[in-house]
């Protein structure tokens, strides 16, 4: 059985109906019974990284939505700990955070390729207790993940492979219709 911890994911059920967390995978990044927080790993944005950050000399790097929580932040998990300092594992060779100036100096450079990291405009957060109680109303499932499948550069689909990984039972999901009243 998963249990909330950080690297797992948060499959959202196919009929919760917040806008922010339709059809999204989320990564938990952090769990801890005061609160927890995690990035929408399915969402694009709708500005590229040198949009957002000037500095970034190199155009057409996707941003994902994080989340609806501070909105004016930008986030990221890499796949390279020897070029990003200060990250946190949160799973066998993905880390959370690090040093930013080093991302993009190492972007600029040309040593980090773009597709070793992924950025998010704000997170996706939870206050004591609210997580635990999303996931007993059925909101989330939880599942497993490896920075494959995080990685994955077509976004639209993470969220239908996320629960045909879970089995049969949860790939029948993957195709219900958004609004089945339309059906």
């Amino acid at each position: 059985m998963v249990t909330l911890s950080p690297g797992i994911l948060l499959i959202a059920d196919p009929f919760l109906k917040d806008p922010n967390f339709a059809r999204t995978v989320v990564l938990l990044c952090e769990y801890q019974e005061k609160g927890s927080f995690g990035f929408v790993i399915n969402k694009l944005f709708d500005q590229s990284l040198s949009d957002l950050v000037p500095e970034v000399l190199i155009g057409n790097i996707p941003v994902y939505y994080g989340g609806p929580v501070q909105m004016d932040t930008v986030h990221f998990i890499h796949r390279q700990p020897e070029l990003i300092p200060g990250g946190l594992e949160i799973l066998p060779g993905l880390y959370w955070g690090g040093k930013f100036e080093h991302v993009v100096d190492a972007l600029n450079s040309g040593l980090l390729e773009p597709d070793k990291v992924k950025f998010f405009i704000g997170y996706s957060g939870w206050t004591e207790g609210q997580l635990e109680e999303e996931v007993k109303d059925k909101s989330w499932i939880l599942s497993q993940t490896d920075a494959k499948l995080v990685f994955d550069p077509k976004e639209q689909q993470i969220w239908q492979q996320s629960l045909k990984n879970l089995g049969s039972t949860f790939a029948m999901m993957a195709n219900y219709p958004i609004d089945p009243s339309l059906n």
